[in-house]
Order: C-alpha cells, then structure tokens, then sequence
C-alpha cells in the first residue's frame, strides 16, 4: 500500500524538488542574503528527514571543544513556544523541544539556546561565546555558516531515495556540495576499505570536501526516574519493551537483538508528544508479559518527554530506562575531522 501512494506522490516530488533548487540558486546568487557573522559557526545538517544521527554529532563537538565557551542553537522542534529561549532549570521538552532539553541538561558548561530565526538567535549569543555550533539548519541559508557538517547514513547512502512527499529528502543531492565535511554515520564495525571508498565514489566529494565515517556506541543503560544504572549485557535475554518516537529506530532495534530475542517495539513518529493513553498500553503489556525478566527501554531524547508528573507515577516503580549512545569516528578519521574542526575554530583571532 505504502509503495503505491509513493507513487501516486511522485510527481509532487518533482514540484518540491524544483522549487528547493530554485531557492538555493536565490541564495546563490544573492537575490536572497545569507548573513555572516564575526565568530566560528558550525552548523551540522542532513539532506533527508531526521534519523542521520545529529544529535550525538553535535555531543561529540561539545566534548572536543570543552576548551571553549560553546552555545547550540537550534530550532527547538516540537517546542510549544515561539521566539528565542535559553534553556535554564525550568526547561521542558513542551517548552524548548526534547533535544535542546537534552543538551542542557548533558552538558552544564555549554549553552542550549532555541529560536526559529537562526540569525537573530545568533545575535542574542554571539558577544558571549567564542563559537556556536547550529544544531539542523543546512537548509536555514539565511545563516552562512562558516563551516558546514553534512551527515548521511551508511545504509540509506547505498539506497535509491527520492525527495519528499515521495520519498525522505527534503534537499536535493547536489546540495551536499556546499558542505566542507560529507559524515557518513552509523558506519558498520569494523568498516572495510572497500565499503569506504564505495562511500566516496556515492558522495564524489569536491577537492576541499572531506569525507569521514562515524560510528555509534551504547552505554550503560540509565533509569529514567532514579539515579541507576546497569549494564546493557546484565539484560542478555530479557524481554525489551522498546518504546521509540525517533525516525529511525533500526539501529537501536539491531543492537538490542543481540540481546534479546524477544523485543516489543512501541514505534511512534520523530519528536512524538506521547499521551497518556501510549504509556498505559504499554504499561498494560508489560504487565501481561509471562516473562519473568524484563525491562522498559527507551531512547535518551524520548526520555526527556517521558519524565513528567503525568507519566512518572504511571512508570515510578517499572525497570524504565534509557539507552544513550555517542558517535566516534575511525581513527584515521578522527584525526583529520578533530584538526579540521580546531583548526577552523582557532582560526579566529578571539579564540587564538
């Protein structure tokens, strides 16, 4: 069924795409302004909808440029608010959205900031920061950035797509050639050298584009509700409620059946504001389970839209954790995407 509405969407596929290729020549030819700013402005991006891994990317800035006073910005996507907000103690997933909320409370020394109009959010942060890194606005090219992380999935990358409403695309391939690093994400462990160069030869990188492989890593898993942990291996053959409102969970399910054979998967849409009705079938399943072993798991950025008084007194008392990850790169790439990325920030002289 899905394939055929695919189909029957393709021809608006067509429209999208012509009139995304129409705005960028805009921006290309300065018919419409890009605004440039006097501080280092990562910006980490994908051409497809969610699931490209940029949250764990922009973590892993974090931690690299822990030297420096560093402010994310982002659109705050699913926010119930409007305008330009800093995060502080009062944050909510409702009120900055699930991703902001997390690098807020992840990192205590780096600002998390949300507003839809990327260049007047940059304004309200410039003068205190020495770099900001825009977390999901490659497309946002009323901001120019001064470099541009363009992050594509290893398997999605060996797959035909098409652009949206058809298909996940949400910019035309040929956009990628305005990014300075092409990421290929969630690299299989160990990678091949043949698989990389296959990357290359999809991505046909520009002369000064760089092309790296990241990988992801799982930690331990942590309560949502208490200041408890365990190991991802004390689990091996439990029965996983997995609950998800990410857009590509696949992943996350790959792992967890290396230790589990018995996995239910409560799947809802990105950024998915869960009801309470959700949390009682799955709390209702849970229970039904004959399993005598057996564990609620989540994601890290659906656990910030799990953790209020509506849901808590209804999953307090059940194993309820989530699982966070971290990207890393190979390390060959590593070294040449830290340089790059230091290089750049240094470059300006109020960070020399």
């Amino acid at each position: 069924m899905l394939k055929y509405l695919r189909l029957l969407l393709f021809p608006f596929s067509f429209v999208y795409g012509f009139v995304i290729v129409i705005r960028n020549k805009f921006y290309d030819w300065h018919i419409f302004n890009s605004v440039e700013f006097d501080l280092p402005i990562i910006c980490v991006g994908n051409l497809a909808v969610g699931g490209s891994g940029k949250t764990p990317t922009t973590e892993y800035l974090v931690r690299l440029l822990s030297n420096y006073k560093v402010a994310i910005l982002s659109r705050g996507y699913g926010r119930k608010t409007k305008g330009f907000i800093l995060a502080d103690e009062n944050a909510t997933a409702e009120s900055i959205g699930d991703e902001p909320l997390q690098y807020f409370q992840k990192f205590k020394n780096v600002t998390a900031a949300v507003c839809e109009d990327r260049v007047a959010g940059i304004r309200q942060l410039k003068t205190t920061h020495d770099l900001i890194i825009l977390d999901d606005a490659f497309q946002h090219r009323a901001v120019s950035a001064g470099l541009n992380i363009l992050l594509f999935e290893f398997q999605k990358l060996r797959e035909f797509q098409l652009m949206l409403p058809a298909g996940n695309l949400r910019d035309v391939f040929s956009s990628r050639k305005r990014a300075d690093v092409l990421m290929v994400t969630k690299s299989p462990i160990p990678i091949t050298e043949q698989a990389e160069q296959e990357s290359v030869k999809k991505l046909k990188p520009l002369p000064n584009q760089q092309v790296v492989h990241s990988f992801l890593k799982y930690d331990n898993l942590q309560h949502i509700f208490k200041d408890e942990s365990i190991e991802l291996a004390s689990i091996k053959g439990f029965e996983i409620f997995l609950l998800t409102g990410i857009a590509n969970p696949k992943p996350l399910l790959n792992h967890l059946r290396t230790y589990s054979e018995s996995i239910n998967h409560h799947k809802f849409a990105d950024h998915y504001v869960f009801s309470r009705n959700d949390i009682e079938q799955l709390k209702s399943n849970f229970n039904q389970s004959k399993f005598l072993q057996k564990i609620i798991i989540t994601t890290e950025k659906d656990s910030k839209r799990l953790k209020i008084n509506e849901f808590e007194d209804l999953l307090l008392n059940l194993p309820t954790y989530y699982l966070p990850i971290e990207v890393d790169l190979f390390e060959k790439d590593k070294v040449i995407f830290n340089e790059l990325i230091l290089k750049y920030v240094n470059s300006y002289r109020r960070n020399r």
